[in-house]
Formats: structure tokens, sequence, C-alpha cells
């Protein structure tokens, strides 16, 4: 099967975490055998940020770390689509595409399964953005958490809609041995603004209390931030490329989970691809809240949850001082994971999904 998939960015991860599953699931329908094309802007935000920070050496790293993966540029201004989709069996169009991009591809289908797909809060958070995209000539949508599809039929953006939530890439994200240096390690990007407050309450101020020693990883941290990272007494070590995280993990004995506000709020069910990518590398988790109302996990079996700041502090230190409970915690994360949400699941849930829509041909 040709497979056609326009994103944002599949070579940089720059404040673009759905980098992180595209990979995954490219991957993996490769190695099914699969004709796989990945076409990203020459020119988008995350690529540019990257090199601009830090030059052309993250893009020979990710070639060297995902060697099937092919990744194509265009330019805004030249690129042909109906050339790019023609013979094309599959044809998935990320949301970060911008609405001429996706329009000029529903124009240009040519017999394919042709899907949308949406992994971030706008449809809830900013529903004018997605009301531009024109999903007419779209056989559906791909969401990642049902609050998401729901919203796409309750608005009329599209006639169909599918929960597919994202996963962790088990070829990268997968137990290393330990090199326990530090307690607590935190993965992620400051947030813009959506989880301030929390950072300081399930992170920053537990860290502090509990005088741990550690890392924070990420971009976009305003000077303030920076500081009080330091404060709390964390090491600030700036962006680090997604397939070096699981070394980053073995390096310490906990970390910890602080989703974004719209999630909590507004869109339940969706906990963002962190937990998975940490849970699949055996590392004890405890979240700050989030409702999971589509049954991924079990809490208090696969992560600890902390209602508040001092359900924090007091989570950290039961995990750090009990090596049972941090012992199981890890191997029942990573029992979830590989049973029921990796990047191989959710291909099974996509080829699915395309014999639903293309019953007489034959997908393997």
């Amino acid at each position: 099967m040709k497979v056609v998939y326009f994103a944002h960015s599949v070579a940089s991860d720059w404040n673009h975490g759905n980098a992180h599953f595209l990979r995954g699931i490219a991957s993996d329908l490769v190695a099914r055998g699969h004709d796989v094309e990945v076409w990203e802007p020459r020119h988008g935000w995350s690529r540019t940020n990257l090199l601009r920070d830090h030059g052309e050496a993250p893009l020979g790293d990710f070639r060297r770390a995902f060697p099937t993966l092919r990744t194509r540029l265009y330019d805004v201004d030249a690129i042909d689509v109906a050339r790019v989709v023609d013979g094309a069996d599959l044809v998935l169009v990320h949301e970060w595409n911008d609405p001429w991009l996706v329009a000029a591809i529903g124009r240009a289908r040519n017999g394919g399964v042709l899907l949308f797909h949406d992994t971030h809060h706008r449809a809830a958070t900013a529903p004018n953005e997605i009301a531009r995209y024109d999903l007419s000539r779209y056989d559906g949508v791909l969401a990642y958490g049902r609050a998401i599809r729901d919203l796409y039929l309750e608005q009329g953006w599209s006639e169909r809609a599918w929960t597919w939530h994202e996963a962790a890439d088990t070829r990268v994200f997968r137990p290393e041995p330990s090199e326990r240096g530090g307690d607590i390690v935190w993965i992620g990007n400051w947030g813009d603004g959506e989880r301030t407050d929390e950072l300081h309450e399930f992170l920053l101020g537990p860290v502090r209390e509990l005088r741990l020693r550690g890392s924070a990883f990420g971009v976009r941290y305003p000077r303030e931030a920076v500081q009080a990272v330091d404060h709390a007494g964390l090491r600030y070590r700036g962006w680090i490329a997604n397939h070096h995280v699981p070394r980053e993990y073995a390096r310490h004995r906990v970390t910890v989970h602080v989703p974004r506000r719209p999630y909590v709020h507004a869109l339940r069910g969706i906990p963002t691809i962190r937990p998975f990518e940490a849970l699949a590398c055996g590392i004890p988790l405890v979240s700050a809240p989030w409702d999971d109302a589509e049954g991924l996990f079990e809490p208090g079996r696969d992560f600890l949850v902390a209602r508040n700041g001092r359900e924090m502090r007091e989570h950290l230190d039961a995990v750090l001082h009990d090596e049972e409970l941090a012992r199981s915690l890890a191997e029942h994360g990573l029992k979830t994971i590989r049973g029921r949400h990796t990047c191989a699941h959710r291909v099974d849930e996509l080829l699915a999904i395309v014999r639903e829509l293309r019953p007489m041909e034959a997908v393997a």
C-alpha cells in the first residue's frame, strides 16, 4: 500500500510532540512492507527553530535514528499536490497543515482513502480555526481522543470520525540499563501559559520541598521559568531529541506528568503522549490530575495520581523510598503499554479503518 502523510514535521520535534507518534506510525507501516512518504514544509516553524538553535546536526541524528523514514521537503509556492498524491492508497493530513493545503489535497484525491488527523486541543479551545478546514472531500477524521472526535461530529466539520489515541513507539521507547544518577526528570515544554501554575504546584514545589535533584528538558522556557527550575534544585538542560529521552529516563528514578489545562478541563480522556513514552521505558510515573474517561490505564497501578501539590510530594517521597512500590508501578505500566498502547496497536486500528472504508481491497 502506498501511504502519503502530510505533516508539519517528522524530522524536527522542536516544540512539536506530534512528531513522536508520527515517527512510530510511519516506522511500523514501513516495517510491514508499506511504501510510506512523509511530506513537510521546508520552512515550517519547528524545523526553522531547530536549525536556528542547533544547526544541521539534529537532522543528521534523526536520519541515523530513523533510517527507514523518507521525509521530503516542499515549498508552499511550488508543491504539485496532485502529483504527490497520485497513486496513493492512503493519504493522511495532519491538522497543523495550512487550510489551503488541506483543501488542495481534498480536490486532488484520486480514489484512495483520505483522512484528516487531529492531535491538538484547538477543536475545543479555538473552534474557528478548525472550522476553516474544508474536509468535504475527506473520508473522515482521526481524532486523538473521544472528546475531539465528538466535536467534529457535533459541529458538522466531518460526517465520520474515529478515536485514534497516540501511543509509544516501542522501537525507541523501551527500558534501558539503569544508570540512576538523579532523583527526578521532567520532559516537557513550559506550556505557553497553559500549565504555569500547575508546574509550580505539581513539579517545582514538591521537588524543592523534598530537596530532590534531577533534570528538566524542554524549550520555550522564559527566563523566570529557568530561574524557577534552578531554584527548585533541578538542572535546566534545554531541548533534547526525543529519541534520546529513554536514556534520561534510565538515569533517573521517577518522572511526573503535568497535563496542559485544556486536557484537564475541556478534553477529558486525553493524556497526550508523554505518559505513554514514560511507561514504555519502565520508569515510575506520578501524574497531576486528569480524567482517564476512556479507560486507557489503571491509575494507582500504572501510575500514581496526585490531586494537589501535597499529594504529589507524598507520592514522590513514597516512590523514592519504597523500592517495591517503584518496581510495581514500573512493571505494571510497562505491561499496559506493551499490551494496548504501542504504535503497532495504532497501525492495526488504522488499517482496520481503511478496510472499513474500502472493504473490497486487501490491506495487510
